[in-house]
C-alpha cells in the first residue's frame, strides 16, 4: 500500500548546522511524524559535490527521509546580495512536486505551487506585521523595504492553503481580519519542545554543571552564566545584548552568544569597544544537543529581538528549567505572564 507523501519546503540542509527556530519545529515534527507518511524535503545544499535537483535518501532527527536541494549555498545564516528566499523560489519555476499533504514555512515560495494539487499548510513564525513593518529600515530585510507588495503577494496566494497556522497570535489575527473568506482555516498553534532533548536537572547536577563548565572555560568558580543563542542579525539585536551587560556591569557575569551571521563583525568590535573581552564568548553555531546542554546549567537565558513569533530557544530555555528575560516582543511576554 503506497504511503501518502508529505512534503516540506523550506530552505536549509539536513546534515548541516542551520541556526533558526524553523529548522527546530521541523526537525521535531520529522522526528515525531506518525510513520505512516513518506516525508520528503526540500531545501538546500552546501555540500559542491552533491547533486542538485535530484532527490535523494538522506536522515532528519534519526529519520530517514527523502531530499532535494535545489541549489548550492554555502552557508545560510548570511545574508546575500541576493535574499536565499528569493533563490529558493526562482528554483520552483517550471517545476511541479506535488504531493499528498505539503508544508510550506515561508510565503514567498508558494508564488508557483497555486496549480499544485494536495493540501497545502502555510506556517507563520512571525509577528508578519512587525517583521514588514519594522522601522530599521538601515538593516531591512527585503520585504521590509517594500511592506505594500508583501501584502499584495499575500492577499493574492492566500486562498490555495488548506491551513494557515501561526505560533503568534497577532499573527492569526492578522490573517483571520484581512482574509475573512477563508478565517475558519487560520488557527494558532502552539510550538512544542522535544523533551528528549531539553530537560532539566536536578539543583546539585544544575549547580556541578555551571562549575564543570566555568572550569572549562578557565572561569571564576562561582561564575554565573547568561546565554543568548540565535542568528546574529538585526531581528535578534545581539548587539543591545552586549550593551546590556556592560550597563549589568557585573563581573561575576558571563555572556554566552550561540550563533552566526551578519553582525558578528560588529559584535566583536563593540564587546572590544566596551571592554568585555573577558565576560563575553562567541561560540559560534552549535547543534541543537550542544545548546540543551548549555540551557541546563546557565543562570539565565536572554533575548533582545525587535521582533519574534514563539522562539524555540525561549521554549527549550523553560524546559530546561531556565528563566527567560526577553525585550517586549512576539508572544513570549504572553507566556511569561
Amino acid at each position: 500500500m503506497r504511503k501518502p507523501v508529505l512534503t516540506i519546503f523550506y530552505q536549509f540542509n539536513p546534515s548541516s548546522i542551520s541556526i533558526g527556530g524553523i529548522q527546530t519545529v521541523i526537525r521535531t515534527f520529522v522526528k515525531y511524524a506518525p510513520s505512516e507518511f513518506e516525508i520528503r524535503l526540500v531545501g538546500t545544499e552546501n555540500d559542491p559535490s552533491q547533486p542538485i535537483g535530484v532527490w535523494r535518501d538522506a536522515q532528519l532527527a534519526g529519520r530517514e527521509i527523502r531530499f532535494m536541494p535545489l541549489f548550492f549555498i554555502e552557508n545560510d545564516n548570511f545574508k546575500k546580495l541576493v535574499p536565499t528566499t528569493i533563490k529558493y523560489t526562482a528554483a520552483l519555476l517550471g517545476r511541479n512536486l506535488s504531493s499528498d499533504f505539503m508544508h510550506f514555512h515561508r510565503l514567498e515560495p508558494t508564488l508557483f505551487t497555486r496549480n499544485w494539487s494536495g493540501e497545502k499548510t502555510l506556517f507563520i513564525h512571525n509577528d508578519i506585521q512587525k517583521q514588514i513593518n519594522s522601522a530599521d529600515k538601515k538593516n531591512a530585510i527585503l520585504w521590509q523595504r517594500f511592506p505594500a507588495a508583501y501584502f499584495a503577494i499575500e492577499r493574492y496566494l492566500v486562498s490555495q492553503f488548506s491551513q494557515i497556522l501561526s505560533c503568534n497570535t497577532e499573527s492569526v489575527q492578522h490573517y483571520q481580519q484581512h482574509y475573512p473568506e477563508i478565517a475558519e482555516r487560520i488557527s494558532y498553534v502552539k510550538n512544542t519542545v522535544d523533551n528528549e532533548i531539553c530537560y532539566p536537572l536536578t539543583l546539585d547536577e544544575r549547580e556541578k554543571g555551571r562549575r564543570t563548565l566555568a572550569q572549562q572555560m578557565g572561569l571564576a568558580e562561582d561564575t554565573r552564566f547568561i546565554l543568548f543563542a540565535g542568528r546574529l542579525h538585526a531581528q535578534k539585536d545581539p548587539v543591545l545584548l552586549v550593551r546590556s551587560i556592560a550597563a549589568l556591569n557585573d563581573s561575576n557575569v558571563h555572556l554566552l552568544i550561540a550563533g552566526d551571521g551578519d553582525l558578528k563583525d560588529k559584535l566583536r568590535s563593540e564587546i572590544s569597544r566596551l571592554g568585555l573581552s573577558g565576560q563575553v564568548t562567541l561560540l559560534g553555531p552549535l547543534a541543537q544537543a550542544e545548546l540543551a546542554q548549555l540551557q541546563r546549567v546557565c543562570s539565565v537565558f536572554v533575548l533582545t529581538s525587535a521582533y519574534e513569533g514563539l522562539p524555540m530557544v525561549v521554549l527549550e530555555a523553560l524546559a530546561s528549567g531556565t528563566p527567560v528575560v526577553t525585550t517586549q516582543c512576539g508572544e513570549t511576554p504572553n507566556l511569561l505572564t
